[in-house]
C-alpha cells in the first residue's frame, strides 16, 4: 500500500510549527528540510518541505504561501488515554490559540485539534442510551473535555 502523508500549507512559517509539534509529542522527530532553489517562487534557500514524524506519524509541511489558510473542515484528533494527557495536549496546543467547543481548540497557526479521552467514546456508545445521552449532552456544554464530569453526567450524578 502506498505511504499517505499529511501535507499542512504554511505561508512561511512551515519550519517552525514542525519543531513546535515535534516538542508537544512525544517520540518525534523533524526527518528532513527541503529548501526552494533558484528561479522558485521563493528566494533560493527559503525552506520549502519539512517532513516531520509525531509519534511514528508522518506530515509535511509545505511553505506555499498565504494563498490557503487551515479551517475546521479538518483537524486531527488526538485520542488521549487519561485526563492528565488531555490537560497537556490542551495547554500546549492552545497557548497562542483558540479554545474551542467540545475538545477542540485551533493552535497558534490555524490547526484544529480535537483533544478527546477514550472514555468519551467508551461513553457515548454506551449500551445504556441514557448514559450515553448524558455523557454526549455534558460534552456539549464543555470546551476541554472534563472525564470526571463526563463519567458523573453519564451516571446521572451531574
Amino acid at each position: 500500500m502506498p505511504t499517505i502523508t499529511p501535507c499542512l500549507w504554511f505561508d512561511t512559517e512551515g519550519q517552525e510549527a514542525a519543531e513546535f509539534y515535534v516538542s508537544v509529542f512525544p517520540n518525534s522527530e523533524i526527518k528532513n528540510i527541503s529548501y526552494y532553489g533558484e528561479g522558485a517562487p521563493r528566494p533560493a534557500g527559503t525552506v520549502l518541505t519539512v517532513e516531520f514524524g509525531l509519534d511514528g506519524k508522518d506530515f509535511m509541511a509545505l511553505n506555499g504561501g498565504p494563498e490557503f489558510t487551515f479551517d475546521e473542515a479538518v483537524s486531527f484528533t488526538i485520542d488521549c488515554a487519561d485526563q492528565e494527557e488531555v490537560d497537556h495536549y490542551w495547554a500546549k496546543l492552545s497557548e497562542g490559540g483558540a479554545e474551542g467547543p467540545c475538545g477542540w481548540v485551533k493552535d497558534k497557526y490555524g490547526l484544529s485539534w480535537q483533544v478527546v479521552p477514550t472514555a468519551l467514546n467508551e461513553l457515548l456508545s454506551d449500551p445504556d442510551a441514557g448514559r450515553a445521552q448524558r455523557a454526549m449532552q455534558a460534552m456539549l456544554g464543555m470546551k476541554k473535555l472534563d472525564v470526571a464530569a463526563l463519567r458523573a453526567a453519564a451516571d446521572g450524578k451531574a
